[in-house]
Formats: C-alpha cells, structure tokens, sequence
C-alpha cells in the first residue's frame, strides 16, 4: 500500500545505541544485503544483526518509524536504525534481531504439504495480517529471507526495512506488474503483491527447486505475461492438491482476485474461493516489437513500454492495430489505440518525442491496466519515484532524467486519469504538483535536491564535500563540513547546493529564513554574511562544539566584511577580534562582531558626522579660495590710500619746518 513520503527523518530514539562490528559478517542474515553481527551497548545483549544500506537505496523510512519496535511475532522487526563506522567510510545500518537458523534457500529438498501449511504458510499469513493492519508490506518474501527455526516450529520471516521495496526480490516472485519496473521503482504494493511471493514461495518448497531459475528476467517475466503466473510457474511440476489450489488464487494476475492474508490462515477456506479467470487470449501470428514477439496483449504492452521506439513506429505504421483487429481479434482496443494517435497528430510537431513518449504511455495503460507507469523504457509505480530518482542521482542519470521529465509534464496525473478505479487520483495529482513546486523552487536550497531530500527521509547528504561521511541528521552535517573544509582556509565554499537543500528539508522549516536568505546575494559582503549567518544556526542548535576550520575559512575570506566599517582604528580591532574568534571556532559571535546593529549604527553616525565636519570645511576652504581676487584688489586699493595719506602728511610737515625756519 503506497505511503506518503515525510520531509523531515524519522527519529530514532535509540540512535547509536548499538556496537555494529563489521569485521564480523552475517553472510546468511540480511537476505542477500551486507550484514553484520551487532550488539545492545547498553545491556549487553548479542543475537543481533545490522543490516547496511546502499548510498544509493534509501532505507524505508517511513515503515522504520512505524514498525520500530513493534510485536510481531516470527518477524526481524526493526530494533533501531544509526550511521556507525564501516572500512573507508561511516554507514548507515538498520538493526534487527539476528535470525534462528539457514536460510530456506540452503534446502534443496521438497516439503510436505503438512509443514508447508503449518511452518510457512500459516505464520507468515499472520505476519502479513499485522503488517496490513498497520498499512505496511514487507515486499520481501523469497527463500533466501525466509529462514528454518527449529524443528516443528515456524519458519521466521526476514528483515525488509534497509532497502527500497522489492528492490531485491527476484521476478520470479514478483507479478509481471512490478517486476517488469526498475528494481529501486517497484515501490511498497500492495499486501497481495506480498500473497504473490508467499505463493512462489509455497512452489519452491513443494518442488524442491525455483521456476524458471533457467529464464533471464525479461523472459520470465514474459512467460508469465503469456501464459499467466500459474502456468507459468508450474508448468510441468506435480504440487500437492491444497497446495495446488492455494497457489493458484495466490497467483491470481489481478491483485485484487487474490486472496487476503486473513482468509490464508484457514487454507481449507482459502482452497474452496474460486477466480474466475480466463486465459490471455493469444493470437494466430505473433506481431514483432524490438526484439520481442509478441503473442497477446499484456506482452504487448510490455514491449510498447519497455522499447518505445520501436513500438511508437508500430502503432504510427498501423502494424499494432492491424495485429489487434485482425489476428487478435481486438477492434476494440484497436479503435483506442488509433484514437490515441489522432490525439497525437494535433498534440505537437511530429518530431515531439516528448508527446511521442506520452502517447506510448497512455498506450500501454490502455492495452493492459495492470502495467506500471512507462516513460521512455522506464518503468516505474508513482510512489517509487523517490528511490529511483536517489538511485539515479547517484549511479544512473539516464534514470534520474526520465523521473524529473516525468514530474516536470506531470504525467503521473495524466496516467492515473486513465485508471482511476485502481488508484488515488487526486492524491497522486495533489503529490504531483507539489513535486514539480519544489523542482521548480530557485536558488541554493530547491530544484532537484531538494525534491529528491524531500521524498527520501533516510537519504545521506549526497555532496561531494560529504562524500566520506553519512550524514544523515543535521546533527551529523556540522563535523562533516568542519571536516571537508580541511586546514587550508582558501578552500572551496562549504554549502554547495546538495547542502543547503539538505539542510533546508531536514530542519523542519526552523532554518526557512536563513535558507532564503542566500538567494540573490550579488554582493560579496552580504553572501559572506548570510551564509555564516546559516553555519552559525546549524552551531547552535544541532552542535555547539568549536569550529576552527569553518571560523578559520570565514576569517580568511572577512575583508569585505571588515571593510564594512568606516572607522579605521575600529576596522583594525574587528579584523583583530574575527581572527581570536575564529580561534575559538564559534561562529555566533563572529556574527554578532560583524552585524553589531549598535555599533554599526555609531559607527554610521561617526562617519556621517565626519562627512558632514569635512564638508564644512571644504565650504570654506572653497570661500576662501573664491574670495582670493577680490581680497588682492581692495588691499591694493587701501595702500594705494594709504599712502598717499602718508605723503601727504610729510608734505604738510615740510611744508611747516620751512615756515618756522
């Protein structure tokens, strides 16, 4: 049953609570995943088993939150779920209880129908009952997850928690529906996908071996479309008649014929519920798609879907509905087939491969309404669509191009629209559009980290700055970036997109503000500022050690910042204090040193003061120099006066000696 992804990752109380030793593997134990012998530091207890997870394959982390801890009996609950150290790197592991005994895998010899019924069929028929009570699958089923206790007892069914969904099941014991998807896009089902394999299961221990086990997994999966899971899977094989008449409605190719696990735990009553179903109806002459022959209309859809090249050009030359209407037998579907390409001949240019790719989806749906969503040769289930695009982040782009294509047109509404009546509509529209809101986001902290953080609450930071390191809290990204800054404070930048998309998923929204604050930052002052003002957040609330290299790296970079003040002995005692500061390796108060609100604004006052004091005394050095002629002038003049006062005066006194004398 499909679940809602979180934005925030679950807590786990008990986080590091265990010693994983992983110089001691569990060959046997994880059901094909690493695994390794673990212990209870706090009480000692062993018996234990840690399952790693891929970088590239989320844990199950909405289903780790829910089944932590819980009672089921004959089933590896969770215990808890912690990063711990492993060879050149840390990991992330899942703990579980070790199992009792071999796998079922490691026993060759057929069962009777007895203990099938009463070590198999029954205790995980209950299991399954809890698991569905609490809307949870397990999507594990398979011989080598399935494992002996002691004699007479029942069998105990193996973890399915460190994972994506069926990522590790074989397609033989997957419907055709989810094994023909990616492995990482099968996605959590639903309980009858985990009736499926239990029934698999049963023919594997009635018959002492697996089907088609001699089938690459396109043709198997293709047996099945042809002749149907049942046939398909015991062809030629003699069960045991309850077992046989189980098996049958287990296999039932519509999940919704199968019977519930409730009606399991009295096979009598399950063995007298008859489905109807009919054979697929095959045709005279097969019809050749690709590299696949096709002989009915689910294989098909199959290969529509899974080579869409090919198939797109056999529907536009006609060879697709001919085969319908003619050999098949279909005019139906060959009149819906032919009204999807008169839709595409309006849609777009004729070398649109985007809408010729639409059209090859809502082909497939139309042709088999079981099949998954089909896009460009992927094949996925709408709710998978976290862990593939982690796996296509990582290892596959091609992958990762296809699911952000997908979320961009979003076509997951326009392919529910064609099955509602086999899926949420308006729930998969509604999660649509808020995917595509946040592809769409801009700047440090959306676009496709950001969606990817989003859907996948397990998933590590995928930075190549933490790229030793699981870091998968908030709590665990602040060593890792003082670690990746290194002792060279000349380093790159330590919030690369992957980061600060990380942190802005995994804070809850308590660090909204800070994340938005590093959009349009053109000038280098303000970007200095609004990121140390983010790593000094992250310092305070998640891990308040020292942080030399983070500080160190600021201090290297504050010219701007320092030259934000005016005053120049108190430019000298900033850069002076960010250096002992950074020392120190805390970055709040380097913060509130550079942001200083009072002290900016004295500072501010200061030099506004100082402007206006030198612009008085340019005034008048200006008069003073406009005013310089003018001066000159009436000296000269004044002098002039003068003396002829003085001459005059010595006239005159001539003029009175001579008198006298």
């Amino acid at each position: 049953m499909a679940r809602s992804p979180e934005t925030e990752a679950p807590t786990d109380p008990s986080a590091r609570q265990y010693d994983i030793d992983a110089a001691h593997p569990l060959p046997y134990g994880g059901g094909g995943l690493p695994t390794f012998a673990a212990r209870d530091r706090g009480n000692g207890q062993g018996g234990l088993m840690a399952l790693q997870v891929a970088r590239d394959a989320p844990a199950r982390g909405m289903v780790l939150r829910d089944l932590t801890n819980a009672k089921i009996e004959n089933l590896a609950i969770p215990l808890a779920h912690q990063t711990a150290a492993a060879p050149g790197a840390s990991a992330y592991y899942v703990i579980c209880p070790a199992p009792p005994g071999r796998p079922l895998s490691m026993l060759t010899r057929p069962w009777s129908e007895a203990v099938i019924i009463g070590q198999v069929l029954r205790p995980i028929a209950q299991i399954l009952v809890e698991l569905e009570q609490r809307r949870i699958t397990h999507r594990a089923i398979r011989p080598n997850n399935v494992f002996e206790s002691q004699t007479n007892l029942p069998v105990t069914l193996g973890a399915a928690w460190a994972a994506p969904p069926a990522m590790h099941q074989s397609e033989i014991f997957e419907p055709p529906y989810s094994a023909m998807c990616h492995p990482s896009g099968r996605g959590d089902g639903q309980i009858a996908d985990d009736v499926y394999a239990l029934g698999v299961l049963l023919i594997v221990l009635a018959t002492g071996r697996v089907p088609l086990a001699s089938l690459d997994p396109v043709a198997a999966i293709r047996r099945k479309l042809e002749l149907g899971s049942f046939a398909a899977l015991t062809a030629e094989e003699k069960l045991p008649p309850i077992i046989s008449d189980l098996v049958r409605n287990m296999l039932a190719e519509d999940p919704e014929h199968r019977p519930p696990p409730t009606l399991l735990l009295d096979p009598f009553a399950a063995r007298g519920r008859r489905v109807a179903a009919r054979p697929p109806r095959r045709a005279q002459r097969p019809l050749q798609i690709g590299s696949t022959t096709v002989w009915d209309a689910r294989t098909l859809a199959f290969a529509i879907g899974t080579q869409p090249e090919a198939g797109f050009q056999s529907m536009r030359t006609g060879d697709t509905m001919q085969w319908l209407r003619r050999t098949l037998g279909d005019a139906t579907l060959a009149v819906r087939i032919e009204e999807l390409l008169r839709h595409r001949a309006t849609e777009g240019r004729s070398d649109d491969t985007r809408a010729d790719a639409a059209t090859v989806m809502r082909a497939v749906v139309l042709i088999d309404p079981l099949a998954p969503l089909c896009w460009r040769g992927t094949v996925v289930w709408p709710d998978a669509m976290g862990a593939a695009m982690a796996m296509g982040l990582v290892t596959e782009p091609p992958l990762l191009e296809h699911m952000e294509e997908l979320i961009i047109l979003e076509m997951i509404p326009n392919w529910a629209m064609l099955r509602p009546d086999r899926c949420d509509f308006t729930g998969l529209r509604i999660e649509s559009r808020r995917h595509r809101s946040l592809l769409q986001t801009r700047g440090p902290g959306g676009g496709l980290p950001r969606l990817i953080y989003s859907l996948n609450p397990l998933l590590p930071c995928l930075s190549p700055l933490t790229r030793d390191r699981w870091v998968a809290s908030l709590a665990d990204m602040v060593p890792a970036l003082e670690a990746a800054v290194g002792a060279d404070p000349s380093g790159a930048e330590p919030l690369d997109p992957h980061i600060v998309a990380f942190i802005a998923v995994r804070s809850e929204r308590r660090l909204d503000s800070e994340v938005n604050g590093l959009n349009g930052r053109a000038d280098e002052a303000e970007w200095l500022i609004a990121r140390l003002r983010l790593l000094a957040q992250l310092q305070l609330r998640y891990n308040s050690r020292p942080l030399p290299r983070l500080a160190g790296w600021f201090a290297a970079k504050a010219g701007p910042l320092v030259a934000l003040w005016n005053n120049r002995p108190r430019r000298a005692d900033v850069a002076s204090a960010i250096n002992t500061l950074a020392a120190a390796g805390h970055l709040t108060p380097m913060l509130a040193l550079i942001e200083d609100p009072a002290g900016r604004s004295a500072d501010a006052q200061g030099a506004k003061t100082a402007a206006q004091d030198l612009t008085t005394i340019e005034a008048e050095l200006a008069s003073i120099t406009d005013g310089g002629p003018h001066r000159t002038a009436q000296a000269a003049r004044i002098g002039q006066e003068a003396a002829a006062v003085i001459g005059l005066a010595a006239l005159a006194a001539m003029m009175t000696l001579a008198a006298i004398g």
